[in-house]
């Protein structure tokens, strides 16, 4: 005889399993555990620690003044704080009747300012109402500096004696981790010098770079041969009108051109320029000087004349029978072959060509003579009788 009870329709489903119950019964095994990932600035973690320690206040007012902080733009720490009321119980862990308490309470105290609802203009609607820390808050929380305390802290003697004692240990030390980190861009060096940007480099803010940008780009172009600085030199230009300047800067970075040998040529072509500019300059100098003078070149066949304040140059050749004006910068190089002895000033014991007396000197000219009459020679008149007999054969 069997005293089992049989089973029961639905039974199954009531019953805990195998698995859950050895979870359960295990006292070595843990549940899956999770965290925000969240990364705050210290200046904020340092305003959560002393929201939490301010004294005078309930634990639920320290509470929500910490979620605040929490919240809190810390370059505009006046400015509006953009948070659901919701996300601000949630974070300080109270329900909606005692995050209002607490909000009173900080109102009382001086450290919040709730201000009414603004209309909107257009729909003539109510919009939302935000909370704004107090300059009182702000200073209690070191977001912004205090100047009557800074003032007190410069006047007052320094102090002999250490202000905690050994036991104190680690909840003593000061909560600004600038000691410890890595010098940043902008910042100041072991040496206390500023490490700022090249002032070539500079002009990269107007596109948008920033100056952590700015830094590990110039590793970058180190790490391939380059030098930052000669890239942007050679391509400021397109560089200035990209739509992408950052990412057209990477290419640039990551391409085989020589960019140091292009800033070199550039160079070399901007000092030829500048020479060349400064010989022209003195070269009209030197020819001013010379105005009204006469030259003649080694051979004694070409002779030069600087007229009209040296503006003109009448270059008149002894094969030629007319004269004729230098065109262009003909100063340079009529300067150079000066200094170098190809030409020389005209004497007056030199037998020189007759060069043509200016327009503005010409005298009037003397009407030619009549032309004389032509006359039929006998070899013409049978050249003609032969051309006539040729017309009439043809027509």
């Amino acid at each position: 005889m069997s005293i089992a009870q049989h089973s029961v329709a639905g039974e199954a489903g009531i019953r805990l399993d195998a698995v859950s119950t050895a979870t359960f019964s295990d006292p070595t095994s843990t549940p899956p555990l999770s965290s925000d990932n969240t990364n705050l600035p210290w200046i904020i973690l340092r305003a959560v620690h002393r929201a939490s320690r301010v004294d005078g206040l309930p634990t639920r007012a320290r509470a929500v003044l910490a979620a605040l902080a929490r919240t809190v733009d810390a370059k505009r720490p006046y400015a509006e704080i953009f948070a659901r009321r919701t996300l601000l119980s949630e974070r300080a862990m109270q329900s909606e009747r005692t995050f209002y308490r607490s909000l009173t309470d900080l109102e009382t105290a001086g450290l919040i300012d709730r201000r009414p609802q603004r209309r909107y203009v257009d729909h003539g609607l109510f919009g939302r109402a935000y909370l704004h820390l107090t300059e009182r808050a702000a200073v209690l929380l070191g977001l912004v500096e205090d100047s009557a305390k800074e003032t007190a802290q410069a006047q007052a003697q320094p102090l002999t004696q250490p202000t905690a004692t050994v036991a104190d240990g680690a909840n003593t030390k000061d909560l600004s981790p600038s000691v410890f980190q890595k010098r940043q861009p902008g910042g100041f060096s072991a040496a206390k010098q500023p490490n700022q940007l090249p002032a070539d480099l500079q002009r990269l803010r107007t596109l948008g770079f920033g100056d952590f940008l700015i830094f590990r780009l110039m590793r970058e172009a180190r790490e391939r041969n380059q030098r930052l600085s000669d890239v942007v030199e050679v391509c400021w230009t397109s560089l200035r009108k990209a739509a992408h300047p950052i990412n057209y800067l990477r290419a640039l970075l990551g391409s085989t051109t020589d960019f140091s040998h292009q800033l070199r040529a550039r160079l070399v072509e901007q000092q030829a320029a500048q020479a060349a500019a400064e010989e022209r300059a003195s070269a009209v100098g030197i020819v001013r000087g010379l105005d009204g003078q006469r030259f003649v070149d080694a051979l004694g066949e070409t002779q030069y004349a600087i007229a009209e304040g040296g503006q003109t140059l009448t270059v008149h050749h002894a094969q030629e029978s007319a004269a004729r004006q230098a065109a262009g910068d003909w100063a340079t190089g009529f300067v150079r072959a000066l200094q170098a002895g190809q030409i020389v000033p005209v004497t007056e014991t030199e037998v020189k060509p007759s060069l043509p007396t200016p327009r503005s000197h010409r005298e009037v000219p003397v009407s030619s003579p009549t032309p004389q009459a032509r006359v039929l020679t006998k070899q013409a008149a049978t050249h003609l009788t032969m051309l006539r007999e040729l017309f009439r054969r043809g027509a």
